[in-house]
């Protein structure tokens, strides 16, 4: 990929196909590979989230609608960013779980996030999170069918940007390949907090919808998600060198299961 000036225009088509072909199994061709497109498509990534989440809380009030309860709904509702994604953030998070939890040098946790079986470290996190996820939402479903959505779409949009964040200008790239070096350093750090503004301002209008405290609890849902996965992303950065396309996975489930865990509260 050439290199790109930070103050270079991003085609908004190439950005949303980019994001869509990415980072969901929906059917949109990406006709540019260029850091530029990546670029748009990282400030992209919340649509896509939004689609997503879109999707995950049709299919849990859809199941409400047909009489199931909160808890099938929540697996529902969770099953499809899974689906929509192919696995990979899951995978990601377990990869990345393991790299973490061998305690290895950098060069030797990478190998290891590059193997294609999943360690005691990646079982156990994905076990966690799942169950996290499921619960807090059938929490939310419990509460309302609309709580439940806002849930779904609010965690999804927290966990997209989670990526946008990460591919800011500054933040290494751990591997010289991979998406990791695809994306690293491309979102410039002002359309970054732009994007930001823009989930809060998404995710405080769909929480107005259920009242006032909902609308302050989809916002903190938001800056709870993006302040968990900022913690990992250093961390991260400090073990590997930078980042990778796992570590962009562990980082989208870790934000997505921490704004989940704050809608599900009170």
């Amino acid at each position: 990929m050439s290199p790109i000036s930070p103050t270079s225009p991003v085609p908004p088509l190439h950005g949303l196909r980019f994001a869509f072909g990415t980072l969901t199994v929906l059917p949109v061709r990406v006709t540019r590979w260029d850091r530029e497109a990546a670029r748009g498509g990282m400030l992209c990534a919340p649509v896509a989230g939004l689609a997503v989440g879109a999707l995950a809380a049709a299919a849990g009030v859809g199941l409400l609608l047909l009489g199931a309860g909160p808890l099938l709904a929540a697996v529902a509702s969770a099953a499809v960013p899974a689906v929509l994604t192919r696995g990979l953030h899951l995978d990601g998070l377990a990869d990345t779980a393991d790299g973490l939890g061998s305690g290895k040098p950098a060069e030797d946790a990478l190998r290891i996030m590059k193997q294609s079986d999943i360690g005691p470290f990646g079982v156990i996190t994905l076990v966690l999170v799942l169950l996290a996820q499921v619960a807090a939402l059938a929490e939310a479903y419990d509460g309302s069918w609309a709580r439940g959505a806002l849930a779904a779409i609010v965690s999804a949009g927290a966990a997209r940007l989670a990526l946008t964040l990460a591919a800011r200008t500054g933040v290494p790239a751990a591997r010289p390949e991979g998406l990791g070096a695809a994306v690293a350093g491309v979102v410039p750090r002002t359309g970054a907090a732009l994007v930001t503004l823009l989930v809060l301002a998404a995710a405080a209008g769909g929480g107005a919808l259920l009242g006032a405290y909902d609308l302050g609890r989809a916002v903190l849902a938001v800056v709870l998600a993006l302040t968990a996965a900022e913690l990992l992303l250093r961390h991260c950065t400090r073990r590997f060198g930078g980042v990778t396309g796992d570590v962009f996975g562990g980082l989208a489930e870790t934000a997505a299961t921490t704004a989940l865990v704050v809608l599900a509260l009170g």
